[in-house]
């Protein structure tokens, strides 16, 4: 008997699985949202749309950054990955990918974003590119997240970076409404996570990460998050003092800041894993729609 050659299709089950580690290595969740806070915040220096070319090298070289940054964060946090069940099963804990590979490969998508954005765009967006990096890397994995109950709060800095990538990309300058947006993804983000580490809370003990659910209990940190949900809310509003805003924005925002709060007060009255993991969705819903807001206002004002 004669062996056939197998279906060319066949073959194509076995690329995808062997593509499949390296792309889940980069977390893509977590670079699309970071892509939401990056293009606003262009349309709003343009006062318009910004070129195609731009959009895309800053969308493009934006998640080579955030994937590499996130490859490199599951470099150094790989054992620490396997004693939670939420992130047991990603390809440096597991072994799929070997991890100096995934620590070259981290590096690498990091080089091309540079060399990607600099050209296209400038030097001053190429090197805040790169500072979100080296800020999430090193100041917030390795230094803070192992040590305090503050990583997340002094660590979303590196998450607020984008904002300011996507303002500098088209004006070669970082202005007022950039940091209002930067501040606003700022303290968004303890509440977005803490909600997260409460739904995981075991998870994080485990691991030895001194989450702030961990080291000060549940009820402290949903105290917390609506602290930083109302902050949130708050400055969002402020965007109209820097730059020129019209009722969509103005009633999304207050719209959007009143349910988000509500979100935060319902998790402080019963702070259950369910209504934890509810308000973390629903926080992501509330940034997108912010941000989406403030873009569409500038076509609705024209």
């Amino acid at each position: 008997m004669t062996a056939t050659a197998a279906p060319r299709s066949a073959a194509r089950p076995g690329v995808l699985a062997r593509l499949g580690p390296w792309v889940r290595m980069t977390k893509p969740r977590v670079v699309e949202l970071l892509l939401v806070t990056t293009v606003p915040p262009m349309v709003l220096a343009q006062q318009g749309l910004p070129s195609i070319g731009l959009l895309a090298a800053v969308l493009i070289g934006g998640s080579l950054a955030a994937g590499g940054a996130n490859t490199i964060n599951s470099y150094i946090e790989r054992d620490r990955d396997l004693l939670m069940e939420r992130t047991q099963n990603r390809p440096l804990a597991t072994g799929a990918i070997r991890p100096t590979h995934g620590l070259i490969f981290g590096i690498a998508l990091n080089v091309i974003a540079f060399a990607i954005i600099w050209p296209v765009a400038n030097l001053l967006a190429a090197l805040l590119t790169m500072s979100a990096t080296l800020f999430y890397v090193f100041v917030y994995t390795i230094w803070l997240k192992p040590r305090t109950t503050q990583n997340i709060v002094i660590g979303g800095a590196a998450g607020a970076v984008p904002v300011l990538v996507g303002w500098a990309a088209v004006t070669n300058e970082i202005a007022s409404p950039a940091w209002v947006l930067f501040v606003v993804v700022f303290l968004w983000t303890p509440a977005h996570f803490w909600a997260l580490a409460i739904r995981y809370r075991d998870d994080y003990a485990r691991a030895g990460t001194p989450m702030l659910p961990v080291e000060r209990g549940v009820r402290t940190a949903a105290n917390q998050i609506v602290v930083y949900a109302a902050l949130t809310a708050a400055v969002s509003l402020s965007l109209g003092l820097t730059i020129d805003v019209g009722p969509l924005f103005v009633g999304s925002a207050v719209v959007l800041g009143l349910a988000i709060v509500a979100l935060g007060l319902d998790l402080r009255r019963s702070p259950t894993p369910e209504r934890a993991i509810r308000f973390f969705g629903m926080s992501n819903v509330y940034l997108l729609a912010v941000f989406a807001a403030a873009a569409l206002d500038v076509f609705v004002q024209r």
